[in-house]
């Protein structure tokens, strides 16, 4: 037999995983003439094994101000290097009452006091995040890693990553939430796909990732430690290709499936039409992997989601269960970017509805026989899917000619981390639900 790599050395040295020789032999097209025992991990003391039942969001983390040390300025908050009125990306503002740490822009409200906003850079604001999952019982998140950021030429990058990576592993072990990385391929080029084994190993030698003492709530499934794999299939030209994908899986599975690997595909994957590239190759490799994520942000609304996905989630989890893999679908609350594009005319373009959008997902997945669920997204306010405390439609500052939008004046700030800890209550099995949104007491 092959002597153990030095991935499963470390990991025996830290006690997350032991190798058995009683264990099934795998063998891996990538590494042909290997024939090793499948790695067996200790799971002693972890708290999440399996994504059945989960309900996670995702966390971009990519927001940075002047100030907070970061040194990347305004970053995802500002246009063309300003963030003033008329130069804004962002279309939802935050909350920021409970933050320790704020920091003042040039934005101001009507009565003529200055709007604040945070930064994930800091530890204590990513802290505030994840005691609210905890507060209103949303499992965790799986945190946002965009591949072309993190590359050794781009210092700035990849130090505000690993430092809010950083700041959620700690979180996620205080408060208990479930927490995992995803890779996120837009705007790669092959060379890039291939970098990313390269920063998921030196990833797990600095936050001892696999260590169950050091990270007890790093999410498993299949017995495996989970990383997700984030934009293959797409039909948007995208400067890589799904054979890459294909063997990064590969590589990072290696002869011993020392991990289990998520895919995050096209909302019409299984048709290979519309948003999706028309080749079978993209069906070779989901078999490969252990759970996909269609994504399904702008495919539907609250008009045509019933016809939309009518027939589509019955049946994409009919063909993922015929091939042993696990299926997690989408659901967003709404959706706006007018300031990102610079087009009035997508403000609010998909409706959030006062929740009913939300839910209607929420519901039309647990009844087509779903076992878990993806939010999009915790603090996406570039875009508008923020599911985390903002600011209501009447309460936000002015912007110039154009305009932020906000959570409807009907509801409190939290009301979408509410709903989504009643989605996470359905989900883990708990009765009274139904397709009927609930009521708020």
């Amino acid at each position: 037999m092959k002597e153990i790599s030095i991935l499963a050395l470390v990991c025996l040295i830290v006690n997350g995983c032991v190798k058995n020789e009683a264990n099934p032999i795998v063998k891996d097209p990538d590494f042909p003439g290997e024939n090793v025992p499948e790695m067996v991990y200790d799971e002693t003391g972890l708290m999440y094994t399996s994504l059945d039942s989960l309900v996670m969001a995702g966390y971009q983390g990519w927001f940075a101000t002047e100030g907070d040390g970061s040194d990347r300025g305004w970053y995802h908050y500002e246009r063309a290097g300003r963030f003033e009125p008329g130069y804004s990306t962002i279309d939802f503002w935050p909350e920021v009452n409970e933050y320790s740490q704020k920091y003042m822009t040039a934005f101001q409200y009507g009565d003529g006091s200055p709007a604040y906003v945070y930064s994930p850079y800091d530890e204590e604001s990513v802290d505030l995040h994840f005691k609210w999952m905890k507060d209103y019982g949303i499992d965790g998140v799986q945190m946002q890693r965009f591949v072309v950021e993190i590359k050794e030429e781009n210092v700035k990058g990849r130090r505000h990553f690993n430092q809010v990576l950083s700041n959620a592993l700690k979180a996620a072990k205080k408060y208990g939430r479930a927490i995992s990385v995803m890779y996120d391929l837009s705007g790669c080029r092959s060379e890039d796909v291939a970098y990313l084994k390269q920063d998921w190993e030196e990833l797990q030698a600095m936050f001892k990732l696999f260590d169950n003492n050091e990270n007890p709530t790093y999410v498993r499934h299949n017995g495996k430690p989970l990383v997700t794999i984030w934009g293959v299939g797409f039909n948007d030209d995208r400067n890589y290709t799904t054979s890459d994908v294909d063997h990064l899986v590969g590589q990072l599975k290696g002869p011993e499936n020392k991990v289990s690997v998520m895919l995050g595909v096209p909302y019409y994957w299984r048709t290979l039409d519309r948003d999706t590239e028309s080749s079978s190759a993209l069906h070779t490799l989901i078999k490969k992997v252990d759970v996909i994520m269609p994504w399904a942000v702008g495919r539907y609304n609250g008009e045509s989601y019933a016809n939309t996905s009518g027939g589509v989630l019955s049946e994409d989890i009919r063909w993922c269960e015929s091939n042993g893999i696990h299926y997690i679908p989408l659901a967003f609350p709404g959706f706006t970017w007018g300031n990102l594009r610079q087009d009035a005319a997508l403000y609010d373009q998909i409706p959030r509805n006062e929740g009913d959008f939300l839910w209607k997902q929420v519901a039309g997945a647990k009844i087509a026989g779903a076992k878990s669920l993806y939010v999009a997204m915790f603090d996406e306010i570039d875009e508008g899917t923020a599911i985390f405390k903002c600011l209501r439609k009447s309460e936000v500052p002015l912007n110039g000619s154009g305009k932020f939008m906000g959570i409807e004046d009907g509801l409190d700030s939290d009301y979408y981390l509410w709903l989504t800890g009643q989605a996470t209550q359905w989900f883990r099995g708990n009765g009274g639900f139904s397709a009927q949104k609930p009521v708020r007491p």
